[in-house]
């Protein structure tokens, strides 16, 4: 399945485009894929909050999925002419919520560790900031479009693509590094957007 270069959707926004074009004419409504991707994402916080190394590898797989159906609801969206803005709202609820609970479920998973309390706290600082980004490109995509305010990209690939290597993340069992890394780098991308949030306030 090639990749369109000169699309200026992400990647695997082009590949779930391709995949769910058989859809267009179904019964199946975006709506569907939202909560499938919603389903798909609590299921993943669940299991790695058991703190195993197996369910922590069945979590990731099932993230993996929810991520990928987060892009595949909006084009069949599009395909169907079924946008709408309480479609959008469930969209970005469920994108929060998916979010929030794959940190959390990795912190408290890693409470067996000798991060003890300390991991969920991570979780959930890097799950909030993750949320309120999703919130305020929202609100910034209102005021300038959605394609202004796309986030810094290149060919196709966006910083939120890291999340696809999570089942490498554990296998490799780096989940400990991970949430380390979420609970700063989170915050830290969370006050870049905030700026250029404010900014366009001004």
């Amino acid at each position: 399945m090639l990749i369109n270069r000169a699309d200026e959707r992400p990647w695997d926004a082009q590949i779930a485009y391709k995949l769910i074009y058989p859809l267009r004419n179904t019964f199946v409504t975006p709506n569907y894929l939202t909560s499938l991707r919603l389903l798909f994402g609590v299921f993943a916080g669940v299991l790695f909050a058991i703190g195993e190394y197996k369910y922590s590898n069945i979590g990731a797989f099932f993230f993996v999925l929810s991520n990928f159906l987060d892009h595949a609801d909006g084009e069949l969206a599009r395909l169907k002419n079924q946008m709408s803005s309480k479609g959008h709202i469930y969209d970005l609820i469920s994108d929060a919520l998916v979010n929030i609970l794959l940190f959390l479920g990795i912190g408290i998973g890693l409470m067996q560790t000798n991060l003890g309390v300390y991991a969920s706290i991570m979780g959930v600082i890097a799950g909030t900031s993750v949320a309120a980004i999703f919130y305020i490109r929202n609100d910034i995509e209102k005021s300038i479009g959605k394609k202004n305010a796309r986030q810094p990209h290149k060919s196709g690939v966006e910083a939120e693509d890291v999340l696809y290597a999570l089942p490498i993340i554990t296998y490799f069992q780096l989940d400990y590094y991970f949430i380390f890394t979420a609970a700063i780098g989170a915050p830290i991308y969370c006050i870049y957007v905030t700026k250029d949030y404010l900014k366009l306030k001004k």
